[in-house]
């Protein structure tokens, strides 16, 4: 099995070194990279993200479940972070302390389902982590790779008496997107979203209104993978991509989407890959945002009133 993992290794392009070591690709590892690791005398948690009966029918050896849900808010703002109380309830039971190597594991589907990985391992960093990976291609890549699965429920554990801390390093909260707006603090907000989102062509069915938050630019999460294996982040892309559209280190940036989701992957790309210091996440994004009755810009309006001015319409 060993071999052909290193084989689908040199295929993603990532070399077989150990977990913790792997900076030039930032946290991103391989399944080779991870069933080394999960040999080693401290090998790190495998925290699988996805729901229960996905879980249960195949899962990483030793894995624990912590389906995303656990890490998200309710039906009508599923973006709004969840309290420190509940993710020290969450973290205990999971027996995990902020000193023990995690790696989160989502199916691995798409461009899209990579956001969930993003997102909890940006809360987890939050929480006061800093061993941590994401398994670039998740589960999907796993069992590609021919890599053991076992059935059944999650295993039992101890728990840990973690208490957690929310920092507020990696987050942008509506106030601080407020100053932004209003031009009492210097930042780019960075739309997440597809095109139509950002122009207000469409909506999220839970937002208030269709539009985006003023002042922003978008930069769709998608662009980051390959369109050879499109659930793959490939680092160098990121670092190209980053250049060419000018984020670089030491411009402040916000990361915004419908709910923290899509926007989650271009934190996980321009902070963790790119490793521009300083990038934050706003996590309610759009819905928390126009629901709270904040102004919306609908761009194509924006476009249309210029014109306007230009051509003396009104």
């Amino acid at each position: 099995m060993l071999t052909r993992l290193k084989q689908v290794a040199l295929v993603l392009g990532m070399a077989l070194i150990p977990l913790a070591a792997q900076a030039s690709n930032g946290p991103l590892t391989t399944p080779a990279a991870l069933d080394d690791a999960l040999e080693a005398a401290e090998a790190p948690v495998v925290l699988d993200i996805r729901a229960p009966t996905a879980y249960e029918a195949g899962h990483i050896p030793g894995a624990r479940n912590a389906p995303y849900g656990l890490f998200r808010g309710p039906a009508e703002n599923p973006g709004m972070l969840v309290t420190e109380a509940h993710l020290t309830e969450v973290l205990r039971n999971l027996g995990l302390e902020t000193d023990t190597p995690v790696v989160v594991v989502h199916q691995g589907s798409n461009q899209t389902d990579f956001g969930s990985a993003a997102r909890v391992y940006w809360t987890l960093k939050s929480s006061g982590f800093s061993d941590l990976a994401v398994l670039n291609g998740g589960m999907n890549a796993w069992t590609q790779a021919t890599g053991a699965v076992e059935t059944g429920s999650a295993p039992e554990v101890a728990p840990s008496t973690i208490t957690v801390t929310f920092s507020d390093e990696w987050l942008a909260t509506r106030a601080d997107v407020q100053a932004i707006v209003e031009g009492r603090e210097e930042a780019t907000l960075v739309d997440a979203r597809p095109e139509a989102f950002w122009k207000g062509e469409t909506k999220h069915g839970a937002a208030a209104r269709p539009g985006t938050i003023p002042q922003s630019q978008y930069f769709t999460h998608d662009r980051w993978f390959g369109e050879d294996q499109p659930s793959l982040i490939k680092p160098d892309l990121v670092r190209q991509l980053a250049v060419e559209n000018g984020f670089e280190q030491g411009d402040r940036l916000v990361s915004f989407c419908n709910t923290g989701h899509w926007a989650a992957t271009n934190w996980f790309a321009l902070s963790e890959i790119a490793g521009i210091e300083g990038v934050r996440l706003y996590p309610e994004s759009v819905v928390g945002w126009s629901n709270a009755g904040l102004e919306m810009a609908n761009v194509p309006g924006l476009f249309e009133n210029l014109l306007n001015k230009i051509t003396g319409k009104y």
